[in-house]
């Protein structure tokens, strides 16, 4: 999230940015979420609480900017050699991730404190990325358009893990895979 001061993260900004991450992650695992204050961040991030409120505005943007920076996969997507096999897996790990009690937590942490859309903006970039270096493995095969990956599989899933009362179970997101690549194959056959 881009501080409200406009000011860039680097340098001293940057280990600011930093150490609020890491202290309210830690704080997340430690204490009942209604433990948490920006008072409580501030002084184990070692800041002025001022800093916070300047820097971020309030309390949800806080949680908001952690949870955002939670979704950023630091490794590339697993390789199984296929097409259907790496999104699949993807998929897979994808629902884990966002159906656990964790996961929903961060999802909803993103969208609590992202009046300007900048965190859920970040999140698809990251599935996006994600999505992107799997297709790029098969460039002589009939791939769907990164969107159409979105909008057929994760749009699906955190739709079930947001607004129905039974998560999904494994293996939804290799169905819903299976499903994108079955009209994606018989959509470039009739071109």
């Amino acid at each position: 999230m881009t501080p409200l001061d406009g000011s860039r993260p680097g340098g001293r900004s940057a280990r600011i940015q930093q150490a609020v991450h890491d202290a309210t992650r830690e704080l997340l695992v430690e204490t009942e979420r209604d433990g948490i204050s920006v008072p409580a961040i501030a002084a184990r991030a070692g800041v002025n609480p001022t800093t916070i409120y300047r820097r971020w505005g309030d309390l949800a943007s806080v949680l908001s900017d952690v949870a955002a920076d939670r979704f950023r996969q630091s490794d590339p997507p697993a390789e199984t050699g296929s097409l259907t096999g790496d999104l699949s897996l993807w998929a897979e790990y994808f629902l884990e991730e966002m159906g656990s009690g964790p996961g929903r937590s961060y999802v909803a942490d993103v969208l609590a404190g992202d009046a300007n859309g900048e965190n859920t903006g970040i999140c698809a970039r990251y599935a996006a990325d994600a999505i992107t270096q799997i297709l790029a493995r098969f460039p002589n095969t009939a791939n769907p358009a990164v969107d159409e990956v979105l909008d057929h599989v994760a749009a699906p899933i955190l739709y079930r893990i947001l607004f129905t009362k039974q998560r999904p179970e494994a293996g939804y997101g290799s169905q819903l895979v299976t499903r994108l690549l079955r009209g994606t194959q018989t959509d470039a056959h009739q071109v």
